[in-house]
């Protein structure tokens, strides 16, 4: 059990973490667990994908750390630094962070949101969603 208080939501928030929800919910066997006190998404029993940052860390935005490549990493916050962060305790590992609460591109959310269970999954994992596209 987390330690850590589990925030609440305001309303367009609470909208938005459902957004992100559904993106994550649709890779093969993805789970949601609170950790740290934050909805997380994690790739069957393995690793962590997308974990919501809820204004936990004193953010002003709402936001979803995602592991990336460290070049991807750069490129994204050089390419919109208002838009991409590097995020407090993961960034040194490559993660990112997505402000969600400025309109972003969904499109581009669910890519990167993709791109990332990629990077944890197993080979296993990474059949049964290359089947389901089919």
């Amino acid at each position: 059990m987390s330690t850590h208080p589990v925030r609440d939501l305001s309303a367009v928030d609470r909208r938005l973490v459902e957004r992100v929800r559904k993106i994550c919910m649709a890779f093969p066997e993805a789970n949601e667990r609170i950790s740290h006190g934050e909805p997380t998404w994690f790739a069957g029993k393995g690793k962590v994908f997308a974990m919501i940052d809820g204004h936990h860390h004193d953010s002003p935005h709402l936001s979803v750390w995602l592991p990336q490549s460290f070049d991807g990493q750069e490129a994204l916050i050089r390419s919109d630094p208002g838009r991409y962060f590097k995020p407090p305790y993961v960034g040194v590992s490559g993660w990112v962070g997505v402000v969600l609460d400025t309109k972003p591109d969904w499109d581009v959310v669910a890519r990167l949101v993709r791109e990332s269970y990629l990077r944890v999954a197993t080979a296993k994992l990474k059949r049964q969603l290359e089947e389901s596209r089919g």
